[in-house]
């Protein structure tokens, strides 16, 4: 039985303080000639809601895990140790990284088990995260809590204006809907619409905080928002609609900062934003429901009924500045230093196309050991013994992703970043032109983009292509490519 929504309702009567995740900024020792990273992946429990406690899978903690701050240039380790009674993963979201360190479905950590991935840190500054990609249990494990943030930093970063001091006014924001059952435990079902949709949740958690509250003591902050839920899109705005500068899109600074009053975030996508409280008002950080009419938004008459579902909108962080604030610097006009890969760079163009079925029958197809199998990229499901893209290591490519499916669909590719040239042919917003790893593709929609596959080549361990919702990522529309 589900907790009635009303029961724990988001108000400033009862606030909590938002927890920072530690800042793990690795070890040095004998083990590796850079940074160690140390990770234990196990259970625990926590009391979100009042009077309550949740079972819960932690990374260093019982929910989420620590922040790792890596640097450019910088060799590091990352040594995981599976103390579940499940067999898991740990994955570097948007990490430029050899396919074997990559923490895919093919690098699993048995139970008691420990697994290494070792690497240089190739990418400049920007946010990224970990987390679980066991193969079919994706959306279970990361849904109890093994997710973590990522921060890349580089010579430049810190003299760019932007705020730095992490925890202070650099402020990581993972934001997850979760659902709670009676006895206050997740409740994660896996229904036909579970399946169909994603899982979404009428709770809202930010860095494991229920109903957060922070208090500026700085004039601007720098929020690094990462959508961190199995499937819920995010369109994210301060209550009194006053601007922010968003100076990042996933995987990279912009070139610019860009003026905005919302940012729309699908899953695993991230965007760091600096916000402006020298006025010393209250106000909140929400999330709003696509408009209707949104590119992204659902089709036919799955739309019309998921638009009167659930909360028009949803308190995400109240914010209450400090009657003293200290002063920030200005944001510098110059940020990043991407330049745009032009078309006429290509190798070759790849075409995938997106597809579902909405039958009552979903998830009961058997497919390579796992259930589901309603969900499609290029008529075929996910198999672990069937390579689907070969590409040439130092090979650029144009990918065309097409979305046949009624819903949008969060694309994310393995190995490197990528950029986009085109929705529908239309060229991309300035908030999308820096790199990603991340794109909503909405329905009817084709988004191309282009990408090198540089640096690793290995013909036996495969990166993945996927949609982030994870449920949709566990019941099919998965697939596996080599850079050789």
């Amino acid at each position: 039985t589900a907790l009635p929504s009303a029961l724990f309702s988001q108000s400033r009567s009862n606030l909590n303080e938002l927890l920072i995740p530690e800042l793990y900024v690795g070890d040095e020792g004998e083990e590796s000639d850079g940074a160690m990273y140390r990770l234990r992946v196990a259970a625990g429990q926590r009391s979100f809601l009042p009077q309550l406690t949740t079972s819960t899978y932690g990374i260093n903690g019982d929910y989420l895990g620590p922040t790792l701050l890596l640097k450019q240039g910088t060799n590091v380790a990352i040594n995981v140790t599976n103390e579940l009674d499940e067999t898991t993963t740990l994955h570097w979201h948007g990490l430029h990284v050899p396919a074997a360190a990559d923490g895919g479905p093919h690098q699993s950590i048995e139970p008691n088990q420990s697994w290494q991935a070792d690497f240089e840190v190739k990418q400049a500054a920007g946010t990224f995260w970990y987390h679980s990609h066991m193969l079919g249990k994706t959306g279970e494990q990361v849904y109890r809590g093994l997710a973590g943030m990522i921060i890349i930093e580089d010579e430049r970063s810190p003299q760019l204006g932007i705020p730095h001091r992490y925890g202070f006014d650099d402020i990581p924001l993972v934001i997850q809907d979760r659902r709670f059952n009676a006895s206050g435990n997740f409740s994660y079902i896996r229904n036909h619409m579970d399946v169909m949709m994603g899982v979404q949740g009428d709770t809202m958690l930010v860095n494991g905080t229920y109903n957060p509250v922070f208090s500026p003591k700085t004039k601007k902050v720098r929020f690094r928002l990462l959508n961190g839920a199995n499937a819920r899109t995010f369109v994210l705005k301060f209550d009194d609609n006053r601007e922010f500068e968003l100076v990042s899109c996933d995987g990279s600074l912009l070139n610019t900062a860009v003026k905005q009053r919302e940012v729309i975030l699908s899953p695993s996508e991230r965007a760091d934003i600096v916000a402006d409280f020298s006025d010393g008002n209250p106000v909140n950080l929400i999330s709003e429901p696509l408009p209707a009419d949104s590119p992204f938004a659902m089709r036919g008459m799955m739309g019309n009924m998921m638009g009167r579902r659930g909360p028009q909108s949803l308190q995400i962080l109240a914010l209450e500045p400090e009657s003293l604030l200290e002063n920030s610097e200005q944001v510098s006009a110059s940020l990043g230093e991407i330049v745009r890969i032009q078309e006429d760079e290509a190798d070759r163009v790849r075409q995938l196309r997106l597809s579902m079925t909405m039958g009552m029958r979903m998830g009961r197809r058997r497919r390579g050991g796992m259930g589901g199998g309603n969900f499609f990229i290029n008529d075929e499901t996910m198999q672990m013994d069937v390579i689907n893209q070969r590409i040439p290591v130092g090979s650029t490519e144009i990918w065309e992703i097409e979305n046949t499916s009624m819903m949008m669909h969060p694309f994310h590719i393995h190995h490197n970043q990528f950029q986009i040239l085109s929705r529908n042919g239309r060229a991309p917003e300035a908030h999308e032109m820096g790199f990603k790893d991340t794109v909503k593709v909405g329905p009817d929609e084709v988004v191309r983009f282009i990408m090198r596959f540089e640096n690793f080549s290995d013909s036996e361990n495969p990166y993945m292509y996927h949609c982030h919702i994870l449920e949709h990522e566990d019941d099919g529309m998965m697939g596996q490519f080599v850079v050789e």
